[in-house]
């Protein structure tokens, strides 16, 4: 069986920057220990991306804070995160919304050809980690997925165990 890791949006908007949160800075050695130890599996990452039309877009006008906006430094992924996926080989993915159907594809294809432990990690547990989660099960409903909450934050602790619970009820172990 193989092992994949999904790493969402440790960018350094979600991080330190314009919608930053202690817990998403605390997590982030979590995360590379977590990525360092899926060397020789397939990793996977996204990134949030938006363009510079961003608050003219459904999700600028419910979240006013442009973040994310492609080519900044916000948008970037976080130092010591980006160099662990660089150290695995990790493939990147751009996604201009919470959740990514061109991920939940992909893994899909690699889950035909041989049977797949999915685990996600990352920013935010509440909107983006849940989105794909749920995105990626609906796909694969006999694929093992998995999230690691000690390597996600949510936009408030209270929101991050709410959508623990969420996936945990959509049969995704914890």
């Amino acid at each position: 069986m193989q092992k994949i890791l999904v790493v969402i949006d440790m960018q350094n908007d979600f991080i330190d920057g314009a919608l930053g949160t202690g817990e998403a800075q605390y997590i982030v050695g979590n995360v590379v220990r977590k990525i360092q130890s899926y060397k020789g599996h397939k990793v996977f990452a996204t990134r949030d991306t938006h363009e510079e039309n961003y608050l003219e877009t459904s999700e600028g006008r419910h979240l006013p804070v442009p973040h994310c906006i492609r080519g900044t430094k916000g948008w970037e992924i976080q130092q010591e995160v980006a160099k662990a996926l660089e150290e695995t080989g990790a493939e990147l993915i751009d996604k201009p919304t919470f959740g990514s159907e061109a991920l939940a594809e992909r893994l899909r294809k690699l889950v035909q050809k041989e049977e797949a432990e999915i685990e996600l990690i990352g920013l935010c547990t509440d909107i983006c980690v849940v989105s794909n989660a749920l995105l990626i099960k609906a796909k694969m409903p006999e694929t093992i997925i998995k999230v690691d909450a000690s390597c996600c934050a949510g936009v408030t602790p209270e929101s991050h165990d709410a959508a623990l619970l969420t996936m945990k009820m959509c049969q995704i172990e914890l």
